[in-house]
């Protein structure tokens, strides 16, 4: 799954989860830092990512238009990127759940 870190999350994730996630980038890589959710929300569409996000709004926009893109939404508040770290690491399986189940449109990690 190629994971596409929203604003909020710190872009040294990319480096930290390479070796689950190899295809993923920031918003920032992209030109996308200044741009509405809609225009990452079609980016992610487009590109075939996963919108890992602390933003209730994608999640939102996943219940009323379903995926692609699939959408990450991390409950963890404003944690140091070690923490958003071991977040995504522990959550593994239910990230490939996601990925792999049509029905899953999103999913919270805590």
């Amino acid at each position: 799954m190629k994971l596409l870190f929203d604003q909020n999350l710190s872009h040294k994730l990319i480096p930290r989860l390479v070796d689950l996630f190899p295809e993923s980038s920031h918003v920032q890589l992209h030109g996308l830092q200044e741009k509405t959710d809609t225009d990452i929300w079609v980016f992610a569409r487009k590109n075939g990512f996963c919108i890992v996000t602390q933003d209730a709004d994608f999640a939102e926009r996943s219940r009323l238009y379903g995926s692609p893109p699939k959408v990450l939404w991390l409950r963890c508040g404003n944690a140091p990127t070690d923490r958003v770290e071991l977040l995504i690491r522990s959550g593994l399986a239910a990230i490939q759940e996601l990925e792999l189940n049509p029905n899953l449109h999103c999913i919270e990690l805590y």
